[in-house]
């Protein structure tokens, strides 16, 4: 009950600055890109040729991309899950008129909720996939829910985003590289933009953590350390096709993203190290006995990963979902 409460006082002294995070952080309605300046203008006249061209460029993304594709889409789309989902941590309050860390949370929403709305129209407008077998899997994915193991400790959940961020961020930023290298570009330039604004996320979430050290040093860095112990589950964990069991699609899908190396246990590795230094965990002062033994625990922790990582095969085998007929790609 302390350690609840302590985290209570530090979300509500840090509150006075998020209006300043919300400026820094997030771009204005009316300034930032929307999903219709990187689609076929629907109103102009050069709309078909437009539609026909993307349908030219798809045909030449091979059967794994298409998995990735379509299960970042569904990721991106299962967004009333992390909005709800943060709308319950500690401290955010979205009662009594709400706080500004309740803003947060839906002008963040907002930015991200573009994200799966631009990749579901191209989707659509690609002809590659069963749109009808991804949407089934998105309100799947919906109804299900998830458990990333951070109950309401707003900690964890910003240990959390700040992880996810600067993954979601590595895979777009992936994913648009490879397009660019068949030749789609307006695909890559699509994934490149949403990969900026996973950064600008990324660079929230990790100044909230980096806030909170300041405050609240020990409980912060056990917090952290909790968290990856557990290891960070990916917010798509239970991904499934219809008629499927709970989570039936992930593994799967993620050996797809490590086969074309859209996102890989290296990059895993990776983003805790890119953590600890983010946050100068090596230099943190001050900590209590129980938060020294979690420091030493997280520094150690990559370079263990890393062993056990080499040890790790990725089935060379693709497997071929309902979202994607294989006779309609490479």
């Amino acid at each position: 009950m302390v350690e609840k409460n302590i985290r209570l006082e530090v979300m509500q002294q840090l509150e006075g600055k998020v209006d300043g995070f919300i400026d820094q952080f997030l771009i204005p309605v009316d300034t930032i890109w929307q999903p219709t300046d990187f689609l076929p203008n629907s109103q102009g006249d050069n709309f078909y040729d437009e539609v026909t061209e993307i349908r030219e460029l798809a045909k030449e993304l091979p059967y794994d991309f298409w998995v990735v594709l379509v299960g970042d889409t569904i990721t991106e789309e299962a967004l009333p899950t992390y909005e709800s989902w943060l709308m319950d941590v500690e401290g955010i309050n979205q009662h009594d008129g709400g706080t500004a860390w309740s803003r947060w949370v839906r002008y963040w929403s907002g930015e991200e909720n573009r994200h799966g709305d631009v990749l579901n129209k191209y989707l659509y407008l690609s002809g590659r996939v069963d749109m009808k077998e991804i949407e089934r899997t998105t309100q799947h994915l919906i109804n299900d829910g998830f458990d990333i193991g951070t109950d309401r400790d707003p900690y964890k959940n910003f240990v959390y985003t700040s992880f996810q961020e600067l993954a979601t961020y590595i895979s777009h930023n992936r994913v648009a590289k490879l397009a660019k290298d068949y030749g789609n570009k307006s695909l890559a330039k699509m994934c490149k933009i949403i990969s900026g604004d996973e950064m600008r996320h990324f660079n929230a979430y990790s100044t909230f953590v980096d806030e909170i050290f300041k405050l609240d040093p020990s409980n912060m860095m056990i917090a952290f350390s909790d968290m990856m112990k557990h290891k960070i589950v990916m917010p798509a964990v239970f991904l499934r096709e219809s008629g499927e069991g709970l989570g039936s699609a992930f593994d799967e899908f993620s050996n797809a993203a490590q086969r074309i190396g859209v996102y890989t246990g290296a990059d895993y590795i990776d983003i805790m190290r890119r953590l600890i230094k983010k946050w100068d965990i090596e230099n943190l002062n001050g900590l209590t006995d129980q938060a020294e033994k979690a420091r030493d625990f997280v520094t150690a922790l990559p370079a263990r990963m890393e062993r056990i990582n080499s040890r790790m095969r990725i089935p060379e085998e693709v497997t071929h979902f309902k979202w994607v007929n294989p006779a309609m790609v490479k």
